[in-house]
């Protein structure tokens, strides 16, 4: 039986443990579509990223979530960079990634953050009401149209379609109390794969850097479980903060921080003129093992 190399990587956070983890295999050459498909759903991450050779780009990276393959994943992009980048599999410096989705540019800086191209983001205001929005999430109307004039409710699109939620207060996000139904819902309305309520109210960073926006991500489909922190979301939002003027011109980065709620926090650096849209991070190696892989006419379930 075939063996490979597979990780658990914590995207968006220095140590393990924290930031969202994803799957990553470092060399999926030779592997059937479903053996990725069952290797992902052992290593049961949102999404594993598998690095095989490509022409026309540094590599290629095929992503698998539990249940089959997605186009792309910022996620798992940057999770296998780091790990590629810490056991000297991959230089710092530019490179490109054949996707499903196309050819993605990146870059790996000497200090281990790895930046991804998600490219032109979509924003486009939605006609719901306050009242509806609110009951989703368990908060107060009030919360939301105080802050509604200047940051409307929009879905904000860059990889995965998300209706932005603007809040006023952190401790309004804190105590959100969410309906999974009433979110499909909210989703389905708008076309939207989930609702990320933000307030730039935000307990991280420091004297240097200080976190821009703290976000939640309620993903359709999740029963209400919260995703701890997503480049995508976290990059659309900050395209969509930035393009209606609600940031300081000083601010040169967004930094979004996310996770807290399911403890294990992390942060999306976020480059952005409201249209194009950049994300960094770093990635930690939480697991660091070998997967059984059975041949692809065996029936037998793959070990860890």
């Amino acid at each position: 039986m075939e063996t490979r190399q597979a990780l658990l990587v914590d995207a968006f956070a220095a140590e393990p443990t924290v930031g969202t983890p994803a799957g990553v295999v470092p060399d999926a050459a030779g592997l059937t579509d479903d053996q990725l498909r069952a290797v992902a759903n052992e290593l049961g991450a949102r999404a594993t990223a598998f690095v095989l050779p490509a022409e026309g780009a540094d590599r290629r990276l095929r992503f698998f979530t539990p249940t089959g393959e997605v186009e792309r994943s910022a996620t798992a992009t940057v999770a296998a960079h780091a790990a590629l980048s810490e056991r000297g599999l991959a230089e710092a410096g530019e490179w490109t990634v054949a996707t499903g989705d196309g050819v993605v540019d990146g870059e790996t800086k000497e200090d281990g953050t790895v930046w991804v191209d998600l490219g032109r983001a979509a924003v486009t205001e939605v006609d719901l009401g306050y009242d509806e929005v609110a009951a989703a999430l368990g908060v107060d109307p009030a919360a939301l149209q105080d802050v509604g004039a200047d940051l409307p409710l929009a879905t904000a699109d860059a990889g995965e379609s998300w209706l932005a939620v603007p809040v006023n207060y952190f401790e309004h996000l804190s105590g959100l109390s969410v309906d999974a139904a009433a979110v499909d819902d909210l989703c389905d309305a708008v076309d939207a794969d989930g609702v990320y309520p933000f307030t730039f109210d935000t307990v991280g960073g420091d004297a240097t850097r200080r976190s821009t926006l703290h976000g939640r991500a309620f993903r359709a489909g999740a029963g209400g479980t919260e995703d701890p922190i997503l480049g995508s979301a976290a990059g659309a939002v900050a395209a969509f903060v930035r393009r209606r003027g609600a940031l300081d011109s000083t601010i040169e980065q967004v930094v979004v921080e996310g996770g807290h709620f399911r403890d294990r926090p992390g942060t999306v650096s976020v480059d952005t003129d409201g249209d194009e849209v950049w994300v960094g991070g770093r990635g930690a190696t939480a697991l660091d093992g070998s997967v059984s892989v059975p041949d692809p006419s065996d029936d037998d379930i793959i070990e860890v």
